[in-house]
């Protein structure tokens, strides 16, 4: 080979700019913006950099190490989980913006409190244990105070005001008890007594945090796992490899790619950025406009907390709440995910219809014989799935998953993980970690202000009152509830405060425990593409450069079906996979179908623009469908039957004759 063609291998082997978009050996660069959600942590370097990054892979090998080899009493446990991970946090998110170029002053006090509030539980832990929230000294209450106090800061700065405010309410109302009215009041507690009770186990170290340092932390250093190995790209490249071409290509991959990728991210927010780096300028290139581009992937990225295998973490705190095993919900919340993706998948598919949208040339796109040939890079996840199902513990599953992404990393020569690879997982697992942890103790305070005060049982009596005799008044006021008490929080924390609260009153309904939960959790995820706080949403349009409201009012309307999904684990629990065999099968089918006319109705086009009348008739003919009336649903059959008859005999096969398709590998924007 002569020089000059050396130089030309090497510069075709380079990324470069093709149009809008970074080709690289003539194929789309899909490379995911995986450290996107750290964007907001500082940027350390030198030996304070090395130090973090040591106390990063410590805190990782510490949990790993405990809860595999050699347990430890769970409250040290829960306080070493705590601390390490406020250390990290105090000296990576700043408290103000200013503060981001180092870490200050402010920082390191934090630091040390953090330090020393777990110190003093180690040194008096035998006397902690039976004075604490019942005869606390003067310094087990300051100790509390400050150990309260920082728990506040670290959620302020790592999830916004929302979460610290709610939590300061029930502070302030554990105090105000005597001056309430009606079913709100109590007897009221003094400082003492109150702040050393939340500063223990069934406060701050109570089921949240359990969850946070057991299941949340390992499955996140899972998920850097993946990234690390190059299992997470292969997820990109295989849903491009499936869709890109397919018209509104970008869209539908974000959908799949989402689905496989939020289920082990702890937020929707941080999903949205991660895999929406990616999409969004792909989903603008191919025609979508920013706002329904990042709305797409918003909608995308949410329904990746309710995607088993891991649910986004929030299903562990379901199963420790209900006593229910955790491969039940597992696999009960199978078919209310494959219908909300459903839901999506037809939401962008009819704009890209509309609006008359193709995907990318197949010639820019990864082979889609290369990557099927590497789909043993599934391995990890199936492994993960399988081990589950089996009824391995969770811990153990998730470690197994760990080591089988490393030697599946092994199995491919670009991504071998080396010592180096792994230190990298570590690290990146515990950072994401920082988040979770604080609004897993923060959602602790509130769950020990309701077990204190009793206001969940008579918020319970409450919304029975309200509800009176109608369940399905119940069950709307828990929606509105569990959407407001989730808006700008992560999920996690949303279901952990909602299911506290409402999920009493609707168990005393005599709705199924599973149910009930089931119910305000798939809200509290929702309240993440929720106007007005739709924190998915907000994350989305940062990249778009959409505006932020009307993105969260398109992706409640992409998402309008999954509001309906909820209802029909009561009216049709076979959905649930509560029931026999062919009942499951039946309104598997029958709600698909409905949410299909669902999406025709919201999306206004079936084979073509349909009209007011139709779209009526097609919203009634959706709630037809997704009920367990066998009567509504041949109804609803036969009144989509005749509105499809009327679609494709007024457009028939001749709705894309119009639509013209320039030539995109010259990186030309697509006519709509």
């Amino acid at each position: 080979m002569t020089e000059t063609e050396k130089k030309k291998s090497n510069a075709a082997a380079q990324p470069q700019m093709h149009g809008q978009f970074e080709l690289k050996n003539g194929k789309i660069v899909l490379e995911t913006n995986d450290e996107a959600e750290f964007s907001s942590h500082r940027i350390l370097t030198g030996w304070l950099g090395r130090s973090i990054s040591a106390i990063a892979i410590i805190t990782a090998v510490f949990h790993l190490y405990t809860l595999i080899v050699a347990p430890m009493d769970q409250w040290l446990f829960r306080s070493l989980h705590v601390m390490f991970l406020s250390v990290l946090g105090f000296a990576l998110v700043p408290g103000w913006k200013s503060a981001k170029a180092k870490i200050h002053f402010v920082d390191w006090l934090c630091i040390a409190a953090s330090i020393a509030t777990t110190a003093y539980i180690f040194i008096y832990f035998d006397e902690l244990l039976y004075r604490m929230g019942v005869l606390p000294t003067t310094l087990d209450f300051i100790v509390a105070l400050i150990g309260t106090v920082l728990v506040l800061e670290l959620s302020r700065r790592t999830s916004g005001w929302s979460l610290t405010i709610l939590a300061s309410v029930f502070i302030a109302y554990a105090f105000a008890g005597p001056y309430m009215p009606g079913v709100l009041q109590h007897r009221g507690y003094s400082m003492e007594r109150f702040f050393t009770y939340i500063f223990g186990t069934n406060g701050i170290f109570s089921v949240p945090i359990s969850i946070s340092s057991k299941y949340i932390i390992i499955f996140i250093i899972f998920s850097a796992f993946l990234q690390v190995s190059g299992v997470g790209k292969f997820f990109v490249e295989w849903a491009f490899s499936i869709s890109g071409s397919a018209r509104g290509g970008p869209a539908k991959v974000a959908v799949l790619s989402s689905a496989l990728m939020g289920t082990m991210n702890g937020t929707s927010a941080g999903n949205a950025v991660a895999t929406g780096s990616l999409t969004i300028p792909l989903m603008r290139k191919v025609g979508y406009n920013p706002k329904f581009a990042a709305a797409t992937e918003a909608v995308a990225s949410t329904g990746g907390q309710i995607m088993p295998p891991i649910m986004g973490a929030g299903i562990f705190i379901m199963a420790e709440m209900t006593g229910i095993p955790y491969q039940s919900i597992m696999v009960a919340g199978v078919i209310p995910a494959i219908l909300y993706f459903w839901s999506a998948y037809l939401m962008v598919d009819k704009e890209a219809c509309k609006l008359g949208l193709h995907g990318f040339d197949k010639t820019l796109l990864p082979d889609i014989k290369d990557v099927m040939m590497r789909s043993y890079m599934f391995l990890p996840v199936v492994m993960l799935f399988g081990m589950l199902a089996a009824g391995f513990s969770v811990i153990m599953a998730g470690f197994i998953a760990i080591v089988a992404s490393l030697a599946t990393s092994w199995l491919t020569k670009d991504n071998r993980m080396g010592l180096k690879e792994v230190l990298q997982a570590l690290d990146i697992g515990v950072r994401g970690s920082i988040q979770l942890m604080a609004v897993c103790a923060a959602a602790g305070i509130i769950m020990g202000v309701i077990a204190l005060t009793g206001v969940g049982l008579k918020f319970a009596s409450m919304l029975l009152g309200i509800a009176g005799t109608s369940v399905f008044l119940a069950l709307f006021f828990a929606m509105l509830i569990s959407i407001v008490l989730g808006m700008g929080m992560p999920t996690t924390a949303a279901y952990a405060v909602a299911a506290s609260v409402i999920a009493p009153g609707l168990i005393r309904m005599g709705i199924e425990p599973l149910m009930a939960h089931f119910f305000i959790f798939y809200y509290a995820c929702l309240s993440s593409i929720t106007p007005p706080v739709a924190l998915a949403a907000y994350a989305a349009c940062g990249i778009s450069g959409s505006d932020p409201m009307r993105t969260s009012l398109t992706s409640f309307r992409l998402g309008i079906a999954a509001y309906i999904v909820p209802f029909m684990f009561y009216y049709a629990p076979a959905i649930l996979l509560a029931g026999e065999a062919w009942e499951i099968a039946l309104r598997s089918i029958t709600a698909g179908i409905g949410i299909y006319a669902l999406a025709s109705a919201v999306q206004q086009w079936c084979f073509g623009n349909i009209n007011r009348l139709e779209q009526a008739i097609l919203l009634v003919t959706s709630f037809f469908l997704v009920t367990k009336n066998e009567v509504l649903d041949i109804v609803g059959l036969v009144a989509l039957a005749f509105i499809i008859f009327l679609q494709y005999k007024k457009y028939g096969t001749l709705k894309y004759k119009n639509m013209k398709r320039e030539d995109i590998h010259q990186g030309v924007s697509l006519s709509q």
